[in-house]
């Protein structure tokens, strides 16, 4: 196995122990229990490494996780690839990406927006996953690659490369990468839950931002926690931490 497939395999194969006679990078990204370690989120139609860099640097400032790997498509896109040290769902891996793109990419088209693994509900056998980089392109003197984060910028008309990537220049700035850990991973998504809302008193006016948008007004304390931990699509360590939080409450309601 080469220094590339051994890389490729720490950061992205969900399973880490695929025999190295199998070739680290034709290993599937989804595993037999519709898991993955890879994450991708593209940009493309145009590629717009402007927009998609708020997102990678938004990662790192705002949810303390480690950069993820950044590719030109080998047709007209931007990727980020992000490694989590644990495999989880497809469902859950899909979910986090989409709760990126609201955050940080919320006035792009959707239809520029791709999300890797997707999951369709009315198929749920087949879970597409992003094509391996580096990789030629079918009928196109193409190919996909990694590149480095300061090099980013320079592919935005043409997000290729006219010439096989060095493997070893490839699997230098994979090295660099590192896995996105359980806890961090779990605190990330708690950070991107979207805040809870409550409807207003009749006849009185929401809160309102400086731009004038509506602004959701607080639940109480106790309707906040019910909130979070009845949510399905919170993280699972949130919603007990909610569970504990309302002893209390049904403490002091056994007392009445």
């Amino acid at each position: 196995m080469s220094r590339l497939q051994t890389e490729w395999r720490r950061l992205y194969l969900p399973d880490t122990t695929v025999c190295p006679h199998t070739g680290g990078q034709t290993a599937p990204l989804v595993d037999e229990h519709a898991r993955v370690r890879a994450m991708v989120l593209e940009l493309a139609r145009p590629a717009d490494w402007e927009a998609l860099s708020a997102v990678w640097r938004g990662v790192q400032l705002d949810l303390a996780l480690p950069a993820p790997g950044i590719a030109v498509s080998g047709l007209d896109g931007y990727q980020l690839w992000f490694s989590l040290a644990e495999a989880v769902p497809a469902a859950q891996a899909f979910a986090f990406l989409e709760a990126l793109r609201a955050r940080y990419l919320p006035e792009v088209a959707a239809n520029r927006v791709t999300l890797l693994p997707t999951v369709d509900a009315c198929a749920p056998s087949k879970i597409p996953h992003a094509s391996h980089v580096p990789a030629q392109q079918v009928n196109a003197e193409h190919w996909s690659a990694f590149v480095a984060p300061d090099l980013a910028p320079v592919f935005a008309d043409t997000p290729w490369l006219d010439f096989p990537p060095s493997e070893h220049g490839q699997a230098d700035l994979l090295s660099q990468l590192d896995c996105i850990t359980t806890a961090a991973f779990q605190h990330a998504q708690s950070l991107l839950q979207p805040a809870p809302q409550a409807a207003t008193t009749p006849g009185t006016p929401g809160a309102q931002a400086s731009n004038g948008a509506p602004l959701p007004p607080a639940l109480d304390p106790k309707g906040f926690l019910l909130r979070v931990m009845n949510d399905e699509a919170a993280p699972l360590a949130l919603r007990i931490e909610a569970a504990k939080a309302l002893l209390p409450f049904s403490e002091d309601g056994a007392k009445a």
